[in-house]
């Protein structure tokens, strides 16, 4: 499988409204362009997450995916793109000295709940124009 040179790929859930929003926010601060986004429906998402071993039925999980590297799960994905943002966001990065086990539960309670609590689409956004190459399908 060949990926995108000097892209790191996020991996979301389409039809969340908590995630779209997520993906909206990280594209107004990748300032660099240093990722690019696919559903975990797309037919690039499925195919990475093949390449990854990772089972799209047990996975409830934003993954980020950075070519010849790794890829992270669930807050520490989170926590990594966030990273990136500077500025104010530099604060949380505070949260990496609490254990991901930790972190992760509070994210899995938000993740079994995004739906009740922040709703869900019909379909996958559908990427403006100006940002349809910021996406991967």
């Amino acid at each position: 499988m060949e990926f995108p040179e000097n892209k790191k790929i996020v991996l979301f859930d389409g039809v969340c409204n908590l995630c779209n929003s997520a993906v909206t926010t990280i594209i107004k601060h990748d300032k660099e362009g240093n990722f690019l986004f696919t559903s975990l429906d797309s037919n690039y998402g499925k195919k990475l997450l093949n390449y990854l071993g990772i089972d799209s039925t047990k996975i409830d999980s934003i993954i980020l995916f950075d070519p010849n590297v790794a890829y992270y799960t669930k807050s520490t994905a989170a926590l990594k793109i966030i990273n990136t943002f500077g500025g104010f966001w530099n604060f949380m990065q505070l949260f990496t000295v609490i254990p991901d086990i930790f972190r992760d539960f509070i994210y899995d309670v938000i993740a079994k709940n995004r739906y009740n609590w922040f709703g869900k689409r019909e379909q996958c956004m559908i990427p403006t124009p100006e940002l349809k190459s910021k996406f991967l399908s």
